[in-house]
């Protein structure tokens, strides 16, 4: 059965959608979007994902077609016409369709608002307890990588370098300092110190990167944010990668070489224990 997706004030299966190939979207990659993931049909951190699109949106100098009240009531549909209890819905807003092809931001567009969702698969347990692999490649993405944006060739390039090489991300340094991962933020742990990338616009700010520096300062563990230097990545004791779907995931080996002794190290395990409670107390409301 096709899942059940929204386009442009329609619900109708997923099979069944269908954009104008002049859409700037489809054209120029002239859009942005959120994921967001549904835990027991609850949206997790709704609010931070609509500020946050709101954010690239503005950006993109693209008018928000919706405020919170109504994104909240279109994804709330969404998720009771799919079956999954646990979902991971995909929101996307381009200029819309002109009908011809023009570089220029014409006036006037409504733009195309397309949601849809699928199963929200988690890391399986025994990848989580092993931990992952990933590679270091150079940032030659722009420079608006706060901007979630739908022109994402440059970081699929560098995922499928990753994938390539049996790994599963991309670590990306810009002038010998850490930036983010292909897909997801990067944590680093040194002497019992995590630290984080300051927030910049060679970075998305990442919704789980905010909840572990929460979670963070509120259980006393040492951190910090700042630039963090090549050489620093590649002696650390952990290393994790963050998001919304992999939430805290160890990277065990890099470029081939074990971090620290080659197992998730203690300091990732507390900080998942610790998001998985506040992910618990959210859910029911506490």
């Amino acid at each position: 059965m096709s899942a059940i997706c929204y386009l442009d004030g329609e619900y109708l299966p997923l099979d069944q959608a269908r954009v104008s190939p002049m859409d700037r979207g489809f054209l120029f990659a002239d859009g942005g979007y959120e994921v967001i993931p549904v835990y027991s049909r609850q949206p997790f951190r709704l609010e931070q994902h609509l500020a946050r699109l709101d954010n690239t949106l503005c950006g993109l100098e693209i008018a928000n077609p919706h405020g919170t009240a109504r994104w909240r009531e279109l994804i709330g549909e969404l998720v009771a016409r799919n079956d999954w209890h646990d979902q991971s819905v995909y929101v996307q807003v381009t200029r819309g369709c002109e009908g011809r092809r023009n570089h220029a931001f014409p006036h006037g567009l409504a733009p195309t608002v397309f949601i849809t969702s699928e199963a929200l698969v988690t890391v399986p347990a025994v990848q989580r307890e092993a931990g992952v692999g990933a590679i270091t490649a150079a940032d030659f993405r722009w420079l608006r990588c706060d901007l979630k944006t739908i022109a994402l060739l440059a970081n699929c390039l560098l995922r499928n370098q990753a994938l390539k090489a049996g790994c599963v991300e991309a670590i990306l340094l810009r002038d010998g300092f850490l930036t983010e991962g292909s897909a997801s933020n990067i944590f680093v742990v040194r002497d019992g110190i995590m630290l984080a990338p300051p927030k910049s616009h060679l970075m998305l700010p990442g919704i789980t990167y905010d909840v572990v520096l929460e979670l963070a300062a509120s259980n006393g563990l040492r951190h910090q944010v700042r630039e963090i230097l090549e050489q620093e990545l590649r002696s650390a004791d952990e290393i994790w990668l963050t998001s919304s779907t992999k939430e805290v995931l160890p990277i065990t080996c890099l470029d081939g070489h074990p971090v620290g002794d080659g197992r998730p190290g203690p300091v990732a395990r507390q900080m998942y224990d610790w998001y998985q409670d506040f992910k618990a107390r959210v859910m029911r409301g506490g």
